[in-house]
């Protein structure tokens, strides 16, 4: 990409024209104009070109004439990037130039196929038995059933990808070797990384080798979401937390009248008819400090609750991130059933 993407300073107008329109169909119609030491100078695009024409510039110009001096880019290792990079998107911006320290041009990032590049790690729990959806699971692992015409799993890799998530492991214990097949023959950038024995549902992360600083994405591979993990990112910065819990409403009606009672005299305060009761439920999906995850003990079995009310009554910041859309746990074979449904009619 880089390659088609990318002309020399020292080009022409016409050379510009022509390495246009050898790009694909659908690419973004935009050249990185680049001086003799790969040093971002500017962008052109085919209406620069044009309007570079009209206004008397030939087609022998040089292509830095008529080129934007003014252009969004990202460098590596920026602070705010994730905001950059959506705030340009949101700009129509589609191909955004990625520098190092020296302004050289190290990366494209086209936003139609990789809306963002969250900085982040992920590790997808996969090594549950899927007892509750026994027989189907007696030859299969859960992750590795197919909903519509991909396995579960296959769609929160994609998302993760979509983001800009290199760093993906998958951890795997029951049928491990289907799912490690899995991951050699279609993707084999995702590590995939095996329990000894069960480790609870975030015990497993101590065996992926997760770095001293940053953030990792830690979910249950089963899940079926269109979380929006850029919104999920900025929410967990914003308010610099250590732990940021996905969460999904949860909504109880109760079919009767509840008293409000004085529990020591047994006196009726008043009556409520039938009550609703809102709450936010753990989905499953935790954003978590690279710091507050090594304190994980290596070898031991943990599981997610636990782990946040320890840090929680150690004076750890953990919020909640609501997910208005869907959220399916795969856990039964209704819920499978149903996701399957919805898949097929399209309303995932």
């Amino acid at each position: 990409m880089l390659d088609h993407h990318s002309i020399p300073a020292t080009a022409t107008i016409l050379d510009a024209l022509r390495s246009l329109n050898t790009l694909p169909s659908g690419a973004p119609m935009t050249l990185i104009v680049l001086d003799a030491d790969r040093r971002v100078a500017g962008t052109v695009t085919d209406g620069d070109l044009r309007r570079g024409l009209l206004r008397g510039l030939q087609l022998d110009s040089p292509v830095a004439e008529t080129m934007h001096r003014e252009f969004g880019h990202v460098t590596e290792g920026q602070a705010d990037a994730v905001e950059c990079i959506r705030d340009l998107r949101m700009r129509g911006i589609r191909l955004i130039p990625l520098t190092d320290a020296n302004g050289r041009l190290t990366e494209l990032i086209d936003t139609a196929v990789t809306p963002n590049r969250l900085p982040i790690r992920a590790i997808l729990m996969a090594g549950g038995k899927g007892e509750r959806l026994r027989p189907l699971t007696l030859t299969t692992p859960k992750p590795l059933l197919r909903v519509g015409d991909r396995p579960i799993i296959e769609y929160n890799i994609r998302a993760l990808a979509s983001m800009g998530v290199k760093d993906i492991a998958v951890t795997t214990n029951y049928l491990a070797e289907q799912i490690e097949e899995y991951f050699r023959m279609t993707r084999p950038s995702v590590r995939t990384v095996r329990e000894t024995f069960p480790m609870g549902t975030l015990g497993s992360a101590t065996l992926c080798g997760v770095p001293a600083e940053g953030d990792t994405l830690v979910m249950n591979a089963d899940l079926l979401t269109d979380l929006p993990l850029e919104e999920l990112y900025l929410h967990h910065r914003a308010r610099r937390a250590d732990i940021t819990i996905a969460a999904i409403p949860y909504n109880v009606s109760v079919p009767y009248a509840i008293l409000s009672t004085d529990p020591d005299s047994h006196v009726v305060k008043g009556l409520e008819e039938k009550p609703s009761y809102s709450y936010f439920a753990n989905a499953g999906i935790y954003l978590i400090s690279n710091r507050l995850l090594a304190r994980l003990a290596p070898g031991e079995r943990t599981d997610a609750p636990d782990f946040i009310e320890q840090a929680i009554a150690d004076g750890a910041s953990v919020t909640f991130f609501p997910i208005s859309g869907t959220w399916i746990d795969i856990g039964s074979p209704t819920d499978y059933h149903r996701a399957c449904e919805m898949m097929e009619k399209g309303r995932i």
